[in-house]
C-alpha cells in the first residue's frame, strides 16, 4: 500500500492497545493515523491517553478514516460490532483491508456479514502480544492481495512473529500458540513447585523457572538447532538431567503436550463449525 497507513480499531481492549502500541513504537504508523472506538468510555480514555491516538465518536467515523481496519472485539460481540459499520463497508468493500483477531470466526462469517468483496485477513494472535512477544498466524481471503499479506505481516511483526497460512491451518495455530501460553504457564508453575519442594523460596523458584523457559526458547530461536540436540547437550551420562528426563518420560510428558495441542485444535474446529 503506497498510501499512508491509517489504522482503525473497533474494540479497544488489551489486544487492540498492544497492537496499536507496537505499530506506533515501530514507527510504521504515527499516533495521529490511529483511530479507535469502543463502547467503554474507560477503554477509549485509556487508548487516547496511553497512545495519543484518535478516539472516534462512533464506529462509522473509524471506517471513514481507516484504510486498515481491525475488528478487535470478542466473538460473541462481533455481530453487534459489525452492525453499525456494515453499510459503510459494503458500499465500498475494496477500500479497506479488514483484519479480524476474533478467535473462531472464519473468513466466511465476515464475507457474509459485510460483503463477499471485502479484503480480509483472519489473525490468530496470542496473549504474549501484550509484552511484544506474540506468535501469530494469519490467513487471507481470496480478495486480499499479496501486498495486503505483507502489510498484515509487517504490522503483526511489531509485536512478535507472524506466519501466513491457509485458513484451514488456523485451528492448529489456535491449539499450539493460541492455547500454548496456558500450557507454558502450567510448566513454569510446576517447575517452581519442584524447586520449592527441593528447598527454594517460592519467589526465587518462579523466577528461575520462568527464566529457564525463556532462555531455552531463545537458544532454539537463535541457533535453530533441533530441540533434541539441545536437550542432549545438557544431558550427561548418569547425571542429574537424564534422571529428570527419565521421570518425565515415565509420566508421558511429551505425549501429554501433544494431546493438549490436538484437543485444543479439535475444540477450535468445533467452535468454528458453529459460526
Amino acid at each position: 500500500m503506497s498510501e499512508t497507513l491509517n489504522v482503525g480499531f473497533i474494540g479497544l481492549g488489551q489486544m487492540a492497545s498492544a497492537l496499536a502500541g507496537g505499530f506506533i513504537r515501530s514507527k510504521i504508523v504515527a499516533p495521529e493515523n490511529v483511530y479507535g472506538y469502543d463502547v467503554s468510555q474507560a477503554a477509549c480514555d485509556k487508548f487516547a491517553s496511553t497512545l495519543k491516538a484518535n478516539v472516534c465518536a462512533n464506529p462509522a467515523e473509524v471506517v471513514a478514516n481507516a484504510n486498515v481496519l481491525f475488528f478487535a472485539v470478542k466473538p460473541q460481540y462481533m455481530s453487534g460490532a459489525l452492525e453499525p459499520v456494515k453499510a459503510a463497508i459494503a458500499s465500498s468493500p475494496a477500500k479497506l483491508l479488514c483484519v479480524s483477531i476474533a478467535a473462531g470466526l472464519p473468513i466466511a462469517y465476515f464475507e457474509k456479514a459485510l460483503s463477499p468483496e471485502i479484503r480480509l485477513a483472519r489473525v490468530m494472535p496470542n496473549t504474549p502480544c501484550l509484552v511484544g512477544e506474540a506468535a501469530s498466524g494469519f490467513a487471507l481471503n481470496a480478495n486480499a492481495t499479496s501486498e495486503d499479506g505483507e502489510i498484515v505481516k509487517q504490522l503483526l511483526s511489531t509485536v512478535g512473529v507472524a506466519f501466513e497460512l491457509p485458513e484451514n491451518q488456523l485451528d492448529a495455530v489456535t491449539g499450539l500458540s493460541g492455547s500454548g501460553p496456558a500450557f507454558v504457564f502450567m510448566a513454569i508453575e510446576a517447575l517452581a513447585d519442584g524447586g520449592v519442594m527441593a528447598g527454594l523460596p517460592r519467589s526465587v523458584a518462579l523466577d528461575l523457572a520462568a527464566q529457564t523457559l525463556k532462555g531455552s526458547a531463545e537458544m532454539y530461536l537463535q541457533t535453530k538447532r533441533h530441540p533434541g540436540a539441545l536437550k542432549d547437550a545438557v544431558t550427561s551420562p548418569a547425571g542429574t538431567t537424564i534422571a529428570g528426563v527419565a521421570a518425565l518420560e515415565e509420566r508421558g510428558f511429551r505425549s501429554a503436550l501433544i494431546e493438549a495441542v490436538i484437543r485444543a485444535t479439535n475444540r477450535s474446529r468445533e467452535l468454528g463449525s458453529k459460526k
